[in-house]
């Protein structure tokens, strides 16, 4: 059956030109035909009948964890207001399956540290980050929360939420675009999609011997206590306190 381009093919079988209306299942993808070669690719070429796809259980787990991402209803400062937009119908965060924004990090893997750390804040958030669910995962969002931005000179500001927990991915900018943190979903989209779930770049809740928790630091008499967490920040830790008592860290 020959089927001119962007005409629907009658019986829905695919073609070998895209179409205006064909089906899809493999994400948002332009037609039946390019919908087919995705189908090849996974099964490495493999001619299969349709409606069969042969896939490793890596392939499969991740290609479930990625697009089931579930950011945390948590803001800082002024990057919020991005992220809130990002959230909204113009964006349409649903196509990654992280439109769910839980209220309790129990029910959430993502952490977006949107906004400006103070050092007040910084053990909450660290709590905040041991409450969540394993596989889970940190964006750092906006100049603030990967080095302190504009206030980095400030003596009450954490200069990068990464001196205390791990994180996957950064935006820079003050502050960045809602299509910025588009694009920080979809990295971070990849990043899930090359973990294998055996041998040593197995992820960390794969790793018995992996850390977990993460220790929450207090509020000392000039700065946090312990001012880094040695296992996710390996530059040399701020000095400390001069004689006149004046914190540079």
């Amino acid at each position: 059956m020959s089927t001119q381009p962007n005409q629907t093919s009658t019986n829905g079988r695919p073609t070998a030109t895209p179409q205006r209306n064909d089906r899809y299942i493999f994400g948002t993808l332009d037609s039946f035909a390019k919908n087919q070669e995705k189908v090849a690719e996974v099964n490495w070429g493999t001619e299969l009948p349709e409606g069969v796809v042969l896939a490793s259980l890596d392939a499969a787990i991740n290609w479930v964890r990625k697009n089931s991402v579930w950011p945390m209803t948590f803001g800082l400062a002024c990057c919020a207001i991005e992220m809130m937009s990002m959230g909204g119908s113009r964006y349409d965060i649903a196509r990654f399956g992280a439109e769910v924004f839980r209220p309790s990090p129990r029910q959430a893997d993502l952490m977006i540290i949107s906004g400006t750390i103070t050092k007040k804040m910084a053990p909450q958030v660290v709590r905040l980050y041991n409450q969540m669910a394993e596989p889970r995962y940190v964006i750092a969002m906006g100049a603030c929360a990967i080095s302190g931005g504009p206030f980095k000179q400030g003596y009450n500001v954490l200069k990068g939420i990464d001196r205390y927990i791990p994180v996957d991915v950064h935006i820079p900018g003050c502050p960045p675009r809602p299509e910025a943190l588009i694009h920080a979903f979809m990295t971070l989209q990849a990043k899930i999609d090359a973990q294998p779930l055996t041998g040593s770049e197995r992820p960390r809740h794969l790793d018995a011997d992996a850390q977990g928790l993460f220790p929450i630091p207090d509020q000392g008499a000039h700065d946090l206590e312990p001012p880094v967490n040695r296992l996710v920040w390996p530059l040399p830790a701020p000095v400390a306190a001069s004689k006149s008592g004046e914190n540079c860290g």
